[in-house]
């Protein structure tokens, strides 16, 4: 007779896909795959100046917890400094926000997305890397910037400008 329960999913301390995102490097810890779509959960290591620009995504819920370290998180409603302990949620609809690290030292954030997508999205436009590794963010030309925003788009979110949310 078989069993009609899922397994608990484990990974271990430096497990999971790990790729570099725009600098960062983020750990897929569970994704969509084995939660039939309904959640994500990514550690996000941060150096110092890291974090993605404005964008935003419609029908995903993000959560952030702060772990270690600090950024420095803005939106459309203004910015909101997250030390170590701090939580954040973006709430579905699209709300345009992004993050920085603006200190010296590494930030470790865990973030939680309902559905789960974002973790496709950083597989697609990331880089393997091993645990703790980072590579230099991309370089943004015309073209590089215009084929991201076509690889956002096709997971659900929309890109802005850098500069986007500097008059918050």
């Amino acid at each position: 007779m078989e069993n009609p329960k899922k397994s608990p999913i484990t990974i271990g301390a430096k497990g999971g896909k790990i790729f570099s995102v725009v600098g960062d490097t983020y750990r897929i810890l569970v994704g969509g795959a084995e939660t039939n779509g309904a959640f994500a959960a990514i550690d996000m290591l941060i150096p110092p100046n890291g974090g993605p620009g404005p964008h935003e995504h419609a029908q995903i819920e993000e959560s952030f917890y702060v772990i270690e370290g600090e950024i420095e998180v803005k939106s459309e409603f203004g910015e909101y400094i997250a030390t170590k302990g701090s939580f954040v949620n973006i709430p579905k609809g699209g709300v345009v926000h992004g993050f920085k690290n603006k200190t010296d030292k590494i930030a470790h954030l865990l973030c939680v997305v309902v559905p789960s997508g974002l973790d496709t999205f950083f597989e697609e436009i990331g880089k393997p890397v091993g645990y703790g590794e980072f590579l230099p963010p991309p370089p943004m030309d015309p073209e590089s910037a215009k084929q991201l925003m076509a690889i956002a788009e096709k997971h659900g979110q929309k890109v802005f400008p850098p500069d986007y949310l500097d008059k918050v």
